[in-house]
Order: structure tokens, then C-alpha cells, then sequence
């Protein structure tokens, strides 16, 4: 049974305390042990139970990357937009991550794309700083907001700048972006441009698709 369900489990039988299915639950998603789910659903658990992080069996699957075991819960009516402790939900980590089979799953049902992380920002955001091109792509063609400012001022091209290397992906990202609409006229909160962070951080390929886009 530790093999199915982790570490905690062996524990518990060890201490002879048994957990919940609804704890059992948690464990076997984030370890993608789908049949197991998929029993422990059949005998009750509660679908949106939570572990001490906050996060469903949803959320945990999500976590290890867990595709098929995603599916079931999703299937299952699991909340695709459940936050957790720190405000990360099914869809804005997987669109974070990069996890896009699985990110493919939430927007199927129900995922809001106004919801934001404990930064305040939208999934695109950490997709673009992260370089998940495909993902990124993907969250533009759902409508989201290019445009959308986080708590640390920053909008996704800004993230895609400061935060990235300045290479294929990056340079990539930036250029779907303001294929998108993005306003490379938004500064940070110091009033530096996208433009001028490519010039101090060197990134001349990224300066050259702003310039391309009429930059100044």
C-alpha cells in the first residue's frame, strides 16, 4: 500500500492509524495513481478535500503532472478553479507550469480566466516568464486580458523581459504577445518600458521584435 498511496500511508500503517479515504485521496492524485482514485471516488471520498496545504486532489495531481489522473477528477466534477493556501488553483498552475494537457482539461470546464495568483496576476503571466511558448499561445486564444497588471506592476511582456533569458523562447513569447495586442507602452512601476529593460539586460533579439513593432 505505500507504493500506491506515498510515504504518509506507510506511516500511518506503521503507527497502525489509519487515514481517510479523503486524505488517501489527496496522496494517490498528486502520485498519479488513477485506479486508486478512481476506487477511493467509488467508495465516498470527498472530491474536494483538502491537504494541509490547501490543495485538492485536483490541485495535487496538477502538482506531479498527473494527466490521466486529472482527467478522472475533472470527469468527476472536481473544481477546476479551487485555490489553495498560497491562491494556486487547478488551471493557473497548470497554465504556470506549463502542464498544457492538463491546463487543456480545466478550460474545458470551467476554468475562470479573471482568477489570479497570490501575486495578482493571471496564468499568462508566469507562463510567459517561465518560456512556455505553447502554453502561452494557448491562453491567448482563450481571450485573456495580455494587458493585466500583477502587484508587482508587471504585465505578461514585461514578465517575458525581466524575468526571462532573452533567448528562442522568450524572444518567442514576447513576439505572440504583441501579435496579441499587447501595449509595450506599459512601464513597471518605475516607469521602465519593456524596450528599455531589453536594452539594459542586452537581450538585442527581443529589442528587435519591440522595434520591429514600432518601439521607441
Amino acid at each position: 500500500m505505500a507504493t500506491m498511496v506515498g510515504v504518509a500511508s506507510a506511516a500511518a500503517m506503521a503507527t497502525g492509524f489509519a487515514l481517510s479515504k479523503d486524505t488517501l485521496l489527496v496522496e494517490a492524485a498528486e502520485s498519479g495513481h488513477t485506479r486508486t482514485v478512481e476506487r477511493l471516488l467509488r467508495d465516498g471520498a470527498d472530491i474536494e478535500q483538502r491537504d494541509w496545504r490547501g490543495r485538492t486532489a485536483l490541485l495535487a495531481a496538477t502538482h506531479g503532472g498527473r494527466v490521466e489522473t486529472a482527467r478522472v477528477l475533472i470527469g468527476a466534477g472536481a473544481d477546476v478553479n479551487a485555490k489553495d493556501a498560497i491562491d494556486d488553483s487547478p488551471y493557473l498552475y497548470a497554465g504556470a507550469r506549463g502542464h498544457l494537457e492538463i491546463l487543456e482539461l480545466t478550460l474545458a470546464h470551467g476554468a475562470d480566466l479573471r482568477s489570479t495568483n497570490r501575486y495578482g496576476g493571471t496564468a499568462l503571466i508566469p507562463a510567459a516568464e517561465r518560456g512556455h511558448v505553447e502554453t502561452v499561445r494557448r491562453l491567448i486564444d482563450t481571450g485573456v486580458d495580455v494587458d493585466h497588471v500583477n502587484r508587482l506592476g508587471w504585465t505578461a511582456l514585461l514578465e517575458a523581459v525581466i524575468l526571462g533569458d532573452g533567448g528562442e523562447r522568450h524572444q518567442a513569447i514576447v513576439r505572440l504577445l504583441l501579435e496579441a495586442g499587447a501595449d509595450q507602452a506599459i512601464a513597471d512601476r518605475e516607469g521602465v518600458t519593456p524596450m528599455e529593460h531589453a536594452r539594459r539586460l542586452g537581450y538585442t533579439g527581443i529589442e528587435a521584435i519591440l522595434a520591429e513593432e514600432g518601439a521607441r
